[in-house]
C-alpha cells in the first residue's frame, strides 16, 4: 500500500483548498483509489493564497487526408503519445500510472540551499471528443525529513482545460490554465508580516513563471503531435 498527502482545490480561483489523504492499494493487480478528508496542519496558521492564470489561442495545421480525419487532435491526445506530450514526460525523471487517467510524475532532483529535493506531482488526464482537461492531484517533495516536512505547510491545484474548435474550415485549440498556491507564513520574519507582503511579489513571480512555461509546452505539444501524426502515416497502408 502506498500513501500519500494530496490538497485538491474545487472552489474557485485562489480560494483555499482543502487537504486529502490519498490511499492506493494494489489486490489481485487491480490498483484501486482511496480518498478521505484531512485537516490543515495548523489552523491558525496565516495563509498567502498565489495564482496565476494563463489562456492562449493557437491554430492546429490541418492534417487530415481528404475526408479520413484519423490525424485529428483528439485521436492525439487520446492516444499514449498524446499521454505523454501532456505530461511534458521529455522533462521527467519517470512516472507511471496510478489508475485510469492517473499519472505520478517525478521531476529530476533539484538544490535547494543544502537539499536535495524531489518534486512528486500527481496529474490526471481526462481527454474527450471535444477536450482534454489535466488537473493536479497531489503535489510535494521527496527528499530529507526536514524537506518532506514542508508538504504540511502548502498546498497547490492546477487546471488546465484544452479545448478545440473549427472555424472557417480551420481549427484552433484553446488553453486555460489555472494555478493555486496557499502558503503557511510561520517562519521569523515573515509571521510578523501580513499575508499581503507575501503574496504581492509571489503572484507577480508565479505569474511570470506560467507566462513562459505555458508557451514552451505548447509549442512542444504541437511538435510532438506532427509527430504523432507523420508515424501514423507510415504505419496506414496507402489506398491506390
Amino acid at each position: 500500500m502506498a500513501t500519500c498527502k494530496i490538497h485538491s482545490a474545487h472552489s474557485p480561483l485562489c480560494a483555499h483548498p482543502f487537504l486529502e489523504t490519498f490511499t492506493t492499494r494494489k489486490r489481485n493487480g487491480v490498483m484501486k483509489v482511496s480518498v478521505r478528508k484531512a485537516k490543515l496542519s495548523e489552523p491558525n496558521v496565516k495563509k498567502a493564497n498565489l495564482c496565476a492564470t494563463r489562456r492562449e489561442r493557437l491554430k492546429i495545421p490541418n492534417y487530415s487526408d481528404g475526408e479520413n480525419s484519423i490525424y485529428h487532435i483528439s485521436q492525439f491526445l487520446s492516444h499514449p503519445s498524446g499521454i505523454e506530450a501532456i505530461l511534458n514526460s521529455k522533462a521527467l525523471q519517470s512516472y507511471q500510472s496510478l489508475d485510469s487517467n492517473l499519472y505520478r510524475c517525478i521531476l529530476p532532483q533539484v538544490k535547494l540551499l543544502n537539499f536535495e529535493v524531489a518534486p512528486v506531482i500527481d496529474l490526471q488526464v481526462t481527454p474527450t471528443a471535444e477536450h482534454c482537461v489535466v488537473e493536479m492531484i497531489s503535489c510535494k517533495f521527496e527528499g530529507s525529513d526536514a524537506v518532506e516536512r514542508q508538504n504540511e505547510h502548502f498546498s497547490a491545484s492546477m487546471r488546465n482545460n484544452i479545448k478545440w474548435e473549427a472555424i472557417d474550415s480551420e481549427e484552433f485549440l484553446d488553453v486555460d490554465v489555472r494555478l493555486n498556491l496557499v502558503l503557511e507564513i510561520y517562519t521569523q520574519p515573515f509571521a510578523v508580516l501580513p499575508p499581503s507582503a507575501v503574496e504581492g511579489p509571489g503572484n507577480i513571480m508565479m505569474q511570470a513563471l506560467v507566462d513562459k512555461l505555458v508557451p514552451l509546452l505548447l509549442q512542444q505539444l504541437l511538435q510532438d503531435y506532427e509527430k504523432w501524426v507523420s508515424q501514423q502515416r507510415k504505419q496506414t497502408p496507402s489506398i491506390p
